[in-house]
Parts: C-alpha cells; structure tokens; sequence
C-alpha cells in the first residue's frame, strides 16, 4: 500500500480455555517465540509479549492491511497446534473463544510495554478475571459479566 502511513498499537489479551494454568515456566519463551514468528510472518511488528499461566498479552504495530480479528485467529490455531504437536501438556490444549483487543498512542508504549513485562508482578495482587474487567472498565466497554466469563 504505497503512500499510506499508520500508528496503530493494540494490546491482545486472550486466556486459555476455562482459564486453566496450562502455559508453563518450562516452555512459555519458546510459545512467546513462535508467537512472534507468526506475528512476523503476518507482517506485523511486535512489541512486546508476556502472560501468566492462564493468559498472555501481546502489544503490537498494526498495518492496516491486517484485521485485528484475522491476525488473533491465526496466533491462536496456529500456538495451540504448535502446543498440541510438542505435547507439552496432557490432552489437548486449546485457547478460549474470543479476546480483548486495546488501543493505545505513541506516549502510552512504554506505560503498556512495562505493565505487560511486569505480569508476574502484577498477578501477585490481582487476577486475571479482575484485570480483565478492569480493562473493559477503563475502556469504556459494554459487558456482561456473566456472558463474558462463562466458560464454554
């Protein structure tokens, strides 16, 4: 797309199905490898990833000739196939349906990029579920409670 210029940063959010502690400590930086493989392939710049064992948040430079939606789709079959062929756990893992998708400006990167380096820090205190609602507050979104956690 010549001539066409963006700044588009969006953090994703997505938690293991039933948000189960299933990522371990063991393998999580060659998943947040792979991740970024794919991310990359997409032609898409990441910036920073990180998660705890029930969910990970990444921050990416979106072109625009990408649908969040599309690119979220593809990190997620992609790393659950890639998790399910190392059997790095006992059955079959899989990612919840759905995820949270954030924007920011140029002056909240570093804001972003250290709150998401800091997760096992900021777990210490808060769950997931509580930060998750704790974004949808902050953003202004429209959400059930009971639809958004039920698990499927």
């Amino acid at each position: 797309m010549a001539n066409t210029y963006s700044q588009l940063y969006i953090q994703i959010v997505f938690a293991v199905k039933g948000r189960q502690n299933l990522i371990s400590n063991k393998w999580k930086d060659e998943l947040f490898k792979y991740i970024t493989g794919i991310i990359t392939n997409e032609e898409q710049k990441l910036i920073a990833i990180n998660g705890m064992p029930d969910h990970i948040h990444i921050l990416i430079g979106l072109k625009p000739n990408k649908a969040v939606s599309d690119l979220v789709r593809d990190i997620k079959a992609n790393s659950s196939r890639f998790i399910n062929e190392k059997r790095w756990i006992n059955g079959k893992f899989e990612w919840q349906t759905g995820f949270g998708a954030f924007t920011y400006s140029h002056s909240q990167l570093t804001n972003v990029i250290n709150y998401i380096q800091n997760q096992e820090e900021h777990h210490k205190t808060k769950t997931f579920k509580e930060e998750y609602v704790a974004f949808l507050e902050h953003f202004n979104v429209d959400f059930k409670d009971d639809y958004l956690f039920e698990e499927v």
